[in-house]
């Protein structure tokens, strides 16, 4: 299953959950009862966003090689495994 980041507008927390790619949250508590986090001072009705978030492809090469594949581009962070340009 896929792994998504959602962020609470309510209190700027990111949390990552996994869910199929149908499937949608769109409240803190939602959020917090699929990530066995604890609502705190939140709203469980305030309002989460899923985040735009960039993956990184694995092929079958680097599957239990115990290294991470290199940023093919190597302008990102040092070990190129920033995911992101």
């Amino acid at each position: 299953m896929p792994t998504y980041d959602y962020r609470c507008e309510a209190n700027d927390r990111v949390l990552e959950v996994n869910h199929r790619m149908s499937e949608s949250l769109t409240s803190w508590g939602e959020l917090c009862a699929r990530t066995g986090t604890a609502l705190g001072d939140t709203p469980a009705d305030a309002p989460v966003h899923r985040l735009a978030t960039g993956g990184n492809v694995i092929s079958s090469r680097s599957l239990g090689s115990g290294n991470a594949p290199a940023c093919s581009t190597g302008a990102c962070c040092p070990g190129g495994m920033c995911g992101l340009n």
